[in-house]
């Protein structure tokens, strides 16, 4: 699964054996799901302890998400994770329709220190716009992700988003006690 136009952001040990890629969309409420409630697990058992390392791909759905996308890449990479984490557990206040989803994310921009000039200057970004939808199309064509949240763990497409398909996918299945 190599990377695409866009440079992986690796969160973990970037030598760790095992490899957790998400595809994900930020105004998708499934991955705002999987953030809040499995992935802190993942994070402890996994990331946190040198056994995985951890990429988020952009897979936006519609233009919030992108404009969304494109914010977390214009911040410098040791603030990429916390923003994305701070959209993801805001989403249900700034992922609205129209213009008013755009105010609302430059609300949000503004607290993690975006300017104004300095959020209308990212996203007019022609180039990193072009980008994010080239990693969005690469995935869908080369990896079959039609869906939000998708995540492969050493290459290979994870089946479901609980915490247990991780393990299971790092540490292989849980023994069944035999039946009695």
């Amino acid at each position: 699964m190599e990377e695409g136009p866009l440079e992986d952001i690796v969160m973990g040990d970037p030598d760790a054996p095992n490899v957790i890629v998400e595809y994900a969309s930020m105004t998708c409420p499934h991955c705002a799901n999987f953030y809040t409630n499995v992935f802190p697990d993942v994070k402890e058992k996994y990331i946190d302890t040198g056994k995985a390392r951890f990429v988020f791909r952009e897979f936006p759905l519609d233009g919030l998400a992108i404009a969304a996308s494109m914010l977390a890449r214009c911040v410098e990479d040791d603030r990429f994770y916390p923003l994305i984490d701070g959209l993801f557990e805001t989403q249900e206040t700034w992922a609205l329709p129209g213009e008013d989803g755009k105010q609302k994310l430059l609300l949000i921009a503004k607290q993690a220190g975006f300017s104004q000039e300095a959020f209308d200057k990212c996203l007019a970004d022609k180039e990193l716009f072009d980008k994010i939808v080239a990693v969005r199309k690469k995935a869908h064509e080369e990896y079959g992700v039609d869906s939000t949240p998708s995540f492969f763990v050493n290459g290979k497409r994870l089946e479901g988003i609980a915490f247990e398909n991780f393990e299971n996918a790092i540490d292989g299945p849980a023994d069944t006690p035999p039946s009695g």
